[in-house]
C-alpha cells in the first residue's frame, strides 16, 4: 500500500485586495505593497497557482504538503481571501500547511490571520513537553505516515526576510523524531525555511538553523520538505539512522518569464519493502500552459 505525497510551496497569492495598504497600516506593509505593484506581481500569477493545484487533483494523491507563503503582506483581507482560495481546492484533512515569513510580514492577530487556517494545521499527536497556544510542531497521521509541520514565520525587520524556529519547537521537534521514529512512521517533516546553515543567504536563512539541522542529524527524518528559495533544490544530512533528503521546491505561481526557475511541485510515491522505507520524486513543472514531468528518480543518496 503505496502513499502519494504533493509538496508546493510559496504561492504569494494575488491580486492583492483593495486598500491592502493602508489597512492595518503599517509602514513595512506599505513598502511590501509597492514591491507588489512595481514587480512582483507580474512574476507571481494566480491563474499558474489554480492549475497547479489542478494538476495535483489530476494526480489523485493521497496527501498535500504546502510550506507556507501563501499571502504577501500578512494583510487580513489577504488571509480571507487565501483561506477562500485554499479550502476552494482542498479538504484540510487532505491537506497540511505550515507558515512562511510572508505569512508573518507584520504581526497581526492570530485570529485574523493563521487562525482562518486553523484546519489544515490540526495535531493528531499530543504534545507530552508543553502546551502550546498556536498548534506548532503538529503532528499529522495518515496511515503510516507523519507529517511533523513547524513554523518559522517570525515577523522580521525591514532588511530580513528570515525566521526562527524557536527552542520550544524544536525540543518538541526532537521528541517527536523519536517516538515516531519508534513507532516505525515514516516522517516528513515540513518546513519554510531551508532548515540547515548554507542552504539561503543570511539575511534570508533561519536564526537557529543550525540546531534545527543539528536535531535532524541526532533523530534522522525519512523527509524534509521547504520552499522559501524558489528554487528546485536537494541536500542531504548525514543521521546514525540514516541520510535525511532535504527537498526545496520552486514558486506554485512563478512565471515562466522570470529568473527564478518556473512554478512547480514534487510529488512523493512513498512505499515499504524489505523492512525499509523507499521513496521515488517525480517533479512537475510549469511550462507556459501546461504542466510536466521533468525529473523522475529515486531518492537516494549518490
Amino acid at each position: 500500500m503505496g502513499f502519494k505525497l504533493a509538496h508546493f510551496s510559496d504561492v504569494h497569492l494575488g491580486p492583492l485586495p483593495r486598500g491592502t495598504a493602508f489597512q492595518d497600516f503599517a509602514p513595512k506593509r506599505i513598502i511590501g505593497v509597492l514591491s507588489w505593484v512595481l514587480s512582483r506581481r507580474k512574476r507571481h500569477l494566480p491563474h499558474i497557482a489554480s492549475a497547479l493545484m489542478t494538476d495535483i487533483e489530476d494526480a489523485h494523491v493521497d496527501h498535500v504538503a504546502f510550506t507556507g507563503d501563501l499571502v504577501n503582506v500578512a494583510a487580513a483581507a489577504e488571509f480571507k481571501q487565501g483561506a477562500e482560495w485554499l479550502k476552494a481546492w482542498a479538504n484540510p484533512d487532505q491537506l497540511s500547511f505550515v507558515p512562511g515569513n510572508h505569512d508573518a510580514y507584520v504581526p497581526i492577530a492570530y485570529d485574523k490571520s493563521l487562525g482562518l487556517l486553523e484546519a489544515f494545521m490540526s495535531n493528531d499527536m499530543r504534545n507530552t513537553m508543553v502546551a502550546l497556544v498556536e498548534p506548532f510542531p503538529f503532528v499529522r497521521l495518515r496511515r503510516n505516515i507523519a507529517l511533523i509541520g513547524l513554523s518559522t514565520a517570525q515577523p522580521q525587520t525591514f532588511s530580513r526576510v528570515g525566521g526562527t524556529v524557536g527552542l520550544t519547537q524544536r525540543e518538541a521537534l526532537r521528541e517527536k523524531l523519536k517516538v515516531l521514529r519508534e513507532r516505525g512512521f515514516y516522517r516528513a517533516v515540513l518546513i519554510h525555511h531551508p532548515p540547515a546553515p548554507g542552504l539561503a543567504h543570511p539575511f534570508r536563512a533561519l536564526s537557529d538553523a543550525a540546531e534545527v539541522a543539528g536535531i535532524l542529524k541526532d533523530e534522522g527524518a525519512d523527509l524534509v520538505l521547504h520552499g522559501h528559495n524558489h528554487t528546485e533544490t536537494l541536500h542531504w544530512l548525514e543521521s546514525p539512522h540514516g541520510p535525511v533528503p532535504v527537498v526545496g521546491v520552486p514558486s506554485a505561481s512563478m512565471t515562466t518569464r522570470s529568473h527564478h526557475p518556473a512554478a512547480a511541485w514534487n510529488c512523493y510515491d512513498i512505499d515499504r519493502a524489505k523492512g525499509k522505507w523507499q521513496t521515488r520524486l517525480s517533479i512537475r513543472q510549469w511550462q507556459g500552459s501546461h504542466f510536466i514531468t521533468t525529473k523522475d528518480f529515486e531518492l537516494i543518496k549518490p
